[in-house]
């Protein structure tokens, strides 16, 4: 069963999600290793997102609307 993705974590799959369930994976731990160390709530987020990501199935994350709002 998927966990609830926050709005947060919708976005910044949305900004850096151009492909598969896995691709997003990588490309969110690459993204971390150029966080600065006093970026904790960024770093967070993404461990949270890639946490929530390889909980889900692939079926699961197509169902995700990554698309970025940019309100």
């Amino acid at each position: 069963m998927m966990q609830t993705i926050t709005y947060e974590e919708q976005q910044l799959m949305s900004i850096y999600g151009h492909g598969t369930r896995l691709e997003l994976i990588e490309t969110l731990n690459d993204m971390r290793t150029y966080l600065d160390q006093d970026e904790h709530e960024l770093k967070d987020l993404t461990d949270s997102a890639i946490a929530k990501l390889n909980d889900m199935t692939d079926a699961e994350f197509r169902t995700l609307d990554l698309i970025p709002d940019f309100k």
